[in-house]
């Protein structure tokens, strides 16, 4: 019977163990992420052949528009239009550091956040002439 005993008071131990190392290793995730982002705002307007951006704070452009068939991704950085496989080597303490992808549905955008937002993705129906603004967080009131 002590050998019983001590088995189950060994895997109370491991179970309880595992539950803080679980939630301890959520937490640091999430005060991480959110310490190491800086702020960004955009609003997204869908237009009939593509998409207007306007950048309020944290991106050295502040207008963008181009062409966007339905199901084509645009990389945005905060340098304006990017490509996923470039990795920007100027780094700006004054600006946002994120890189996130935008596309144009039938029913509205899809936004994956690659770097610099606590989202990784997002969407949302807009019409044409609809704005939706954004920042590091998700979607905010305009």
């Amino acid at each position: 019977m002590k050998t019983q005993l001590n088995l189950s008071r060994t895997l109370a131990n491991l179970l309880i163990i595992t539950i803080i190392i679980v939630a301890y290793s959520g937490l640091v995730a999430q005060t991480t992420t959110e310490t190491d982002l800086k702020d960004f705002e955009i609003i997204i307007e869908k237009t009939t052949d593509g998409l207007k951006l306007e950048c309020k704070k944290g991106s050295a452009w502040i207008n963008l528009s181009f062409s966007l068939s339905d199901k084509k991704e645009m990389a945005i950085d905060e340098y304006g239009m990017s490509d996923l496989n470039r990795v920007s080597a100027n780094k700006n303490s004054k600006l946002a550091d994120y890189l996130i992808t935008i596309m144009k549905t039938d029913e509205g955008i899809k936004l994956k956040g690659v770097e610099g937002t606590a989202w990784t993705k997002l969407s949302f129906t807009l019409k044409n002439g609809e704005r939706q603004a954004i920042n590091q967080f998700g979607m905010i009131a305009l």
